[in-house]
């Protein structure tokens, strides 16, 4: 009987997924369309670099809490273009603005909810970079703004628009490795120390409240940021947020699950740095999908990390690998893939690397179209909400279980306070409702 309702429930889902959505109103595709991009630092930039060389694109706003960032934003579009954008702090100054169309969202994790969330209800369609939320909550929240307002939000997990990727999946879901019961995710790679700091001013090119937001109210550290808030609580998500969760959508994608998993068990911690970091450096994470199998059988994922560990696994650094009653199937998102048949004869395999290029462009043509782009915010969601999981069971030092339907821990509160987030205390105007 519970077997019959997940395989509802994992119907339903996919429908949700990749059904309905039809974005409105339509671009039309000799419209030149206007954006912004928000947080033209680090990632941000790389998308900017790529925007300011299309012809259907143009960069009306940079938006950046720090001022320094923001003007060298503004002067590389200059530089591109000849057209100076619009250079603002405050991401209301975009969303306000009706001829924009499109923003890109590559501010810190905390942010990335909030601002999608804010985006959709003023019309634009949304760029998201990974991981699309800071917690499960607001990744729902996501999702309901999206559809509340038929808007396009994509993802940035750029494999799934990457040539090797696609053609891997399209290996295995036709059968070519059997059916996969066990899909694996590794991140493996070195992370440098953080160091142990103490409070201090920021710098005075940076509007630090504005950089806070929703999230609480802490003093500054001179290693929180740029680029370090991704090992704080507040702020990021650990590296299984930050890079694994690339390697966690490829396992969940090959694996064919569109539900969250019922179970989740895993060890870690940071047996290796020792400085400020809050997320573990090592973790082992299983999720269990009872009833995903033919047979109604349990499906499981695996997540490991070690981010202080200069060797590769299965020839990669971060990789995947897809277990199929026939054969396996190992790859790299950013090398390729080699699909093996039994007694490890390789059968067949693909170079190539991540394309940020197509992601993109998938992204653009489906505002223009209406279609479902590659990385969709209900896909997002589901990735993400395993490193979140993952994360949970870690710093717990406890597994539980978990309902997709209702997305809660059902048998351990100090897990299930996690799935939302705590705020700013007063309240803050980017506090998502609903939470």
């Amino acid at each position: 009987m519970e077997s019959a309702k997940r395989r509802k429930f994992l119907k339903t889902a996919s429908v949700a997924t990749a059904g309905f959505f039809i974005a409105g109103p339509v671009q039309a595709k000799e419209e030149v369309l206007s954006v912004g991009v928000i947080g033209p630092g680090g990632m941000g930039s790389n998308h900017l670099s790529l925007l300011v060389k299309r012809k259907d694109v143009r960069v009306d706003y940079v938006c950046d809490a720090d001022k320094g960032r923001l003007e060298a934003a503004a002067k590389s579009v200059k530089a591109a273009t000849g057209v100076e954008p619009k250079a603002v702090q405050d991401m209301r100054q975009v969303y306000d603005d009706k001829n924009v169309a499109a923003v890109w969202i590559a501010t810190p994790d905390h942010w990335h909810g909030p601002a999608t969330i804010l985006a959709c209800d003023a019309g634009k369609h949304v760029y998201v970079e990974k991981p699309c939320s800071h917690n499960i909550r607001e990744g729902r929240l996501m999702v309901d703004a999206a559809r509340r307002n038929k808007r396009i939000v994509q993802v940035g997990t750029q494999a799934r628009s990457s040539s090797h990727a696609i053609e891997a999946m399209k290996r295995i879901k036709d059968g070519a490795i059997g059916e996969v019961l066990v899909a694996k995710a590794w991140n493996s790679q070195i992370r440098r120390n953080i160091g142990k700091t103490k409070t201090s001013q920021p710098p005075a090119s940076l509007d630090y409240d504005l950089w806070i937001g929703p999230a609480p109210m802490r003093p500054y550290q001179s290693n929180m940021l740029p680029g370090i808030w991704r090992w704080w609580l507040d702020f990021g998500t650990g590296d299984a947020g930050n890079d694994g969760v690339h390697d966690i959508d490829l396992a969940r994608w090959g694996l064919g699950v569109n539900t969250h998993p019922s179970k989740v068990a895993a060890i870690g911690g940071k047996s290796f740095f020792d400085d400020d970091q809050q997320f573990p450096d090592t973790m082992y994470c299983v999720f269990e999908y009872p009833g995903a199998s033919k047979a109604g059988k349990s499906r499981q994922l695996i997540f490991e990390q070690r981010i202080w560990s200069p060797y590769v696994q299965e020839g990669h650094e971060n990789g995947n690998a897809f277990y199929g009653t026939q054969g396996m199937i190992i790859l790299g998102k950013g090398a390729g893939w080699q699909m093996f048949g039994p007694k490890n004869k390789l059968i067949e395999e693909m170079k190539g690397k991540f394309d940020l290029p197509a992601h993109q462009q998938n992204f653009l043509d489906c505002v223009r179209s209406g279609n479902v782009p590659n990385a969709e915010i209900a896909e997002g969601h589901l990735s993400a909400a395993l490193a979140h999981l993952g994360n949970t069971a870690c710093l717990i030092g406890q597994g539980f279980d978990f309902s997709p339907e209702q997305e809660k821990v059902t048998n351990l509160v100090q897990a299930d306070v996690r799935v939302k987030r705590q705020y700013r205390e007063g309240g803050h105007w980017a506090v998502p409702k609903g939470v």
